[in-house]
């Protein structure tokens, strides 16, 4: 099952979390920013008399972590540059690049998939 056929889990994600992952993992599971879900966290925090933080310590206890991702790399920007220590240009120019790769891979796609030879492999899986 390729990536994106896989149903999205909501999971702790402790590799860019700062405590539990949490938040981390919520970003993740709503695909916005981290820092997003952590301002609001704390924001609720201030505001709710202790109730996020009851939210938190079950998220804690109960959601699964994330297993270790072998070479994934954060499309954010901001965690490349503050969390990578790189100038936002660099970071913007490798996503330009990874962006562009993507964009040839998605036309070779599109070429394959309506030629004559996709048709042709689909009715010949179907004898």
């Amino acid at each position: 099952m390729s990536a994106t056929e896989r149903k999205r889990q909501l999971q702790r994600n402790t590799e860019t979390g700062k405590i539990a992952g949490v938040c981390a993992g919520l970003a993740d599971y709503l695909n916005i920013e981290t820092w997003v879900v952590r301002l609001i966290f704390f924001t609720g925090l201030i505001f709710s008399q202790g109730f996020f933080l009851v939210l938190y310590i079950a998220g804690w206890l109960i959601l699964d972590k994330k297993p270790r991702s072998e070479g994934h790399q954060d499309m954010h920007i901001k965690t490349r540059v503050y969390g990578g220590g790189k100038p936002a240009s660099q970071a913007v120019a490798e996503m330009e690049s990874e962006l562009k790769s993507l964009d040839e891979q998605v036309q070779r796609m599109e070429k394959y998939v309506t030629s004559t030879q996709y048709n042709l492999n689909r009715e010949l899986r179907q004898l």
